[in-house]
């Protein structure tokens, strides 16, 4: 029996996918593959590097659709946040080796980037920032008379944010022409919460508003005159004021609103795609989304496939950590508070749209009456905290170090200056190493020290950190606590936490030579560093576990500044104005001259590395870096003591 011919499966479209032109070149019917190609990489490469594969899977028609409508980089997408922008960057000569390392040294980042591809028209990884960004640059556009399109990708959370809201209310007054996807899964992070949740809701499920307006838009379109009728279909719902057909919020900021959009179906995008980008009034198009589409554990799971670790994708499942892994410190941190919490009814745990990334979740689940997630709006959670806190609460407010920054003025205004008891865990202070420049917490000691009535704590190790957490909610005054990403050091806790006295270190070693004085994770690297520069150079090298940052212990300090040749700070934190920064205003402000080594990272943006190793060894930081930089400090001091004859 002669053997059946061998059956050559059909090449990858994906593969012959070099830029924009190629995906407008596809036939139709070539698109459902392209889209499942799109899928099986997204789920390849994420299951091998993590990544944030829910909401990359959920936009791959709508990106596809997009690219072929619209022309990048002359038209600009502004993606909210950019975690959805994988599918962007395969389709815009990204793809191949450069994304089968992504999130890693040498790969593709995990966030749109401008300076990786002329087609990311504006970066991001904070939620909120497109339609500001968006409006900008149409208006922008506007003066200067050019004729590209820009769009505005949004998901539903980012109407959460108040800065959205902002720029919702300047789009008419600003600009004619932009066009908002409104990407509508229901889901940020977390399951969405509150008011603008439940009206998309709403009027994504309402069949008598959707078929009105149908109807009506219908009848309209039926007229040979195009344009105009559509001016007069304005003039019609803006002067009968909703009698007939209720417009919808964003009719009501003067955007024309298309939808709601199947977001899976590419004729349906494509019409309506087309019918915004010839409008001559700005325009929303509402478009419904299923996060984690293709991917049946990312779908059940949302918010664990929002930002996976590395997976199974048969099965869904994290791969597990080494047996006898610490504990993560937001996890330790989410459990204290759950103990606190039960002990005393007026503390509250308040999340920005983060109860897993926080450890809030443990609370969420074992008091929930004392939990708040207030969505993606951490102005509102600081000031939100702030009121409690005059009603004799004691909220704690869980934000990512790098996310703190957009309640600045809240912590300052509404915080500190009343002097109220609020406590800030900042969870991810140092880098994130996947995620790149938008997520590392580098700059949190920097822009709170200077703040006065802060007291600011950087634990060494999980024990400590439950120490000062205990250390805060008996404060009476606001309070910061901050900590790396991952796991702890497997210090075990003690039964009773202990309350810290406020601006004491602690010394771990006692040394004549060198005084390492670190905080938080380069505690543990001082202690490595000591012992190594004891055992190969016969130096006394002490260390001192700061604790705080402020108020620093100027005690201890100045007593090792007087006696001591040479001081070491060390910090997981940008050198400029960070903790070596008020080690120097102690020792300026008592007239004390010492040598004295900052270490931290440079006056830079970090970029996303493999892991926290490689980013160290990048800029100098690695233990054999440090070792160098410390022993020649110290035989140049050495030498310059011995040619003055000290």
């Amino acid at each position: 029996m002669n053997a059946l011919p061998a059956v050559t499966p059909p090449p990858r479209l994906l593969e012959s996918i070099h830029g924009p032109a190629d995906v407008k070149a596809l036939l139709p019917a070539q698109l459902p593959q392209l889209a499942q190609e799109i899928r099986d990489t997204l789920i390849a490469v994420t299951a091998r590097n993590g990544g944030h594969i829910g909401p990359n899977l959920g936009v791959v028609e709508l990106t596809i659709a997009l690219h072929r409508v619209f022309s990048t980089p002359e038209d600009q997408f502004v993606f909210d946040v950019a975690h959805q922008g994988y599918v962007h960057k395969l389709l815009t000569e990204r793809g191949g080796p450069f994304f089968e390392k992504l999130r890693q040294t040498g790969g593709a980042s995990g966030f749109l980037y401008r300076a990786e591809s002329p087609h990311d028209a504006f970066g991001a990884g904070h939620a909120g920032t497109a339609l500001s960004a968006a409006l900008g640059m149409a208006t922008a556009r506007d003066l200067r008379g050019s004729g590209e399109h820009v769009v505005a990708v949004c998901g539903d959370a980012a109407f959460t944010c108040g800065i959205t809201l902002e720029a919702l209310n300047n789009v008419v007054s600003s600009t004619k022409r932009l066009i908002v996807i409104l990407n509508d899964n229901e889901w940020s992070i977390a399951k969405n919460v509150g008011a603008m949740s439940k009206y998309l809701n709403r009027i994504s499920t309402n069949p008598t508003y959707n078929r009105l307006h149908h109807d009506v838009e219908a009848f309209f379109k039926s007229f040979p005159v195009g344009v105009e009728m559509n001016r007069v279909y304005q003039k019609w719902k803006r002067e009968t004021k909703d009698f007939f057909v209720e417009s919808s919020l964003f009719e009501k900021f003067g955007l024309r609103y298309l939808g709601p959009v199947d977001g899976h179906n590419f004729e349906a995008l494509r019409k309506n795609l087309e019918f915004a980008k010839h409008c001559d009034v700005p325009v929303l198009v509402h478009v419904l989304t299923k996060k984690g589409k293709g991917l049946d554990a990312a779908v059940n799971s949302p918010e664990k496939f929002h930002g996976a670790s590395p997976y199974d994708p048969a099965t869904g499942l994290s791969k597990k950590p080494a047996p006898g892994t610490p504990p993560n410190y937001q996890d330790v941190f989410g459990q204290a508070l759950v103990r606190f919490a039960k002990a005393d009814s007026t503390v509250i745990g308040i999340t920005g749209a983060m109860p897993s990334g926080t450890g809030l979740c443990h609370l969420a689940t074992e008091v929930p009456h004392q939990f708040f997630d207030v969505g993606i709006a951490e102005e509102h959670a600081v000031l939100f905290a702030a009121g409690m806190a005059t009603k004799g609460f004691k909220p704690v407010c869980a934000i990512y170090s790098t996310f703190m920054q957009r309640a600045y003025d809240q912590v300052i205004h509404d915080v500190a200056l009343q002097n109220l008891p609020v406590t800030f865990c900042m969870d991810r202070a140092g880098l994130s190493p996947a995620d790149g420049p938008t997520h590392h917490g580098l700059f949190d000691l920097a822009f709170l020290r200077c703040v006065p009535n802060l007291t600011i704590m950087a634990p060494a190790h999980e024990d400590e950190l439950v120490d000062m957490l205990h250390t805060a909610l008996h404060l009476g005054s606001p309070a910061c606590i901050r900590y790396p990403r991952g796991a702890g050091l497997g210090v075990p806790l003690k039964p009773e936490p202990a309350r810290l006295t406020v601006g004491q270190a602690e010394v771990l070693r006692q040394g004549s030579n060198i005084m390492l004085w670190a905080i938080g994770p380069m505690v543990p690297e001082a202690l490595k560093l000591a012992q190594r520069l004891e055992t190969e150079e016969n130096l006394s090298v002490g260390v001192v576990n700061a604790r705080f940052v402020k108020p620093l212990d100027r005690t201890l300090l100045l007593s090792h500044a007087a006696c001591i040749p040479l001081l070491v700070t060390l910090e997981d934190h940008a050198a400029t104005g960070g903790f070596g920064s008020a080690v120097l205003e102690v020792l300026q402000e008592a007239n004390c001259i010492t040598a004295i080594e900052r270490i931290g990272w440079p006056d830079k943006f970090i970029e996303h590395g493999t892991n926290v190793e490689t980013l160290r060894a990048a800029y100098g930081l690695s233990p054999d870096d440090l070792y160098r930089r410390v022993l020649g400090r110290w035989r140049n001091l050495h030498a310059e003591r011995i040619a003055a004859g000290v």
